[in-house]
């Protein structure tokens, strides 16, 4: 009996791994999906059929007739071939594919460990929750690409921004729960250390939504100076400020966005530093917080480079491959923390 439980809860963990992987994976394939233009090739929802892509000529030629009728064909691809079409039509599509993919990869097996004998009640509502909020991102995803097909050449950057970071928050929320199942190792750390750790993990989800901004603006293809920005250390107020109202700034004027990720990298990079002198004063969770640290510092870098060389499709990857990585080694670092509570096994 403990045997089949032990094996039960050894695939629980599996299950969850490879869920977290096909996230990242997804992330990914979004990000060059941004990168190559590629996301707003398929203009329909089609959440069954669409799983399918164009199996003749015919079914190809309609694809593209359709793409042919929004803004950013008639202003940005303007006589582009039918085999252009189809290598930005591959990327949306895999894109999508990876959403459907993960879904059912969530829910067969999830369905499957209730009806062998059930999880236990705490983490099984947690375990719904986190596909409630993988179903509301299909429709944050289409919302998003809706943006795009009417009036604009691409979909709204805050629209993006909350679709990434939506997807994110859904991977946080997967290794917390992996961190939380099994026996729990508490490290006596201050009240303080806990909550700088729980900051460090709040501002990076700032800090991935900001970068979204800078993606869906393309801001980070201008300004390719550092450290300065705009000839300056600090850009001029009334360039920073140039739209009214006021706050469309944050969200719509390239260089304040791309400032205010700047400023958040530096933010972080500092809390990480005193966090890891607060750890090591403690002695508790050092290693996890140097690491962190380290992961901060490494995707600072990335992120410089990838400005100065003006988002290559390599670069850019990279550097948001390191800001998974970062909210990983934040989520777990913040578990080390926490409060242990009795293992979430299956019943």
């Amino acid at each position: 009996m403990a045997g089949s439980s032990n094996a039960r809860f050894v695939a629980l963990r599996i299950w969850l791994f490879s869920v977290a992987g096909l996230i990242v994976a997804m992330v990914l394939v979004g990000g060059a999906t941004r990168l190559t233009g590629s996301g707003l090739s398929i203009v329909e929802w089609q959440l069954v059929t669409g799983t399918l892509p164009p199996l003749s000529d015919q079914q190809w030629l309609e694809a593209f007739s359709a793409y042919q009728q929004i803004p950013q064909y008639r202003q940005l691809n303007a006589g582009m071939t039918l085999a252009e079409f189809k290598t930005i039509f591959w990327w949306e599509w895999s894109h999508r594919l990876l959403g459907r993919v993960i879904g059912l990869a969530y829910l067969v097996p999830f369905l499957w460990f209730i009806w062998r004998g059930g999880l236990e009640r705490t983490l099984q509502r947690r375990l719904w929750l986190i596909f409630a909020l993988g179903a509301l991102q299909g429709a944050v995803g289409w919302w998003m690409v809706s943006s795009g097909l009417t009036q604009r050449v691409e979909v709204a950057q805050e629209r993006l921004a909350i679709h990434l970071t939506l997807a994110l928050a859904i991977f946080a929320a997967i290794i917390w729960t992996l961190q939380r199942l099994g026996p729990q190792h508490k490290e006596q750390g201050s009240k303080r250390l806990r909550f700088t750790a729980a900051a460090l993990l709040a501002l990076v989800f700032v800090q991935l939504f900001l970068g979204a901004l800078v993606a869906g603006l393309r801001a980070g293809r201008i300004y390719n100076t550092w450290p300065l920005i705009d000839g300056a250390l600090l850009p001029a107020a009334q360039r920073l400020w140039l739209e009214t109202p006021w706050w469309r700034n944050l969200v719509d004027n390239q260089l304040t966005v791309q400032f205010n990720h700047r400023m958040m990298a530096y933010a972080l990079c500092a809390l990480a530093l005193l966090h890891v002198i607060d750890a090591w004063r403690c002695r508790a969770a050092t290693s996890s917080a140097l690491l962190l640290l380290g992961a901060l510092l490494l995707q600072a870098g990335a992120g410089v480079l990838t400005l100065l060389y003006q988002v290559p499709i390599g670069l850019g990857l990279l550097h948001q491959a390191l800001a998974v990585l970062v909210l990983t080694l934040a989520v777990t670092h913040l578990a080390r923390l926490w409060p242990p509570r009795a293992p979430q096994l299956l019943r």
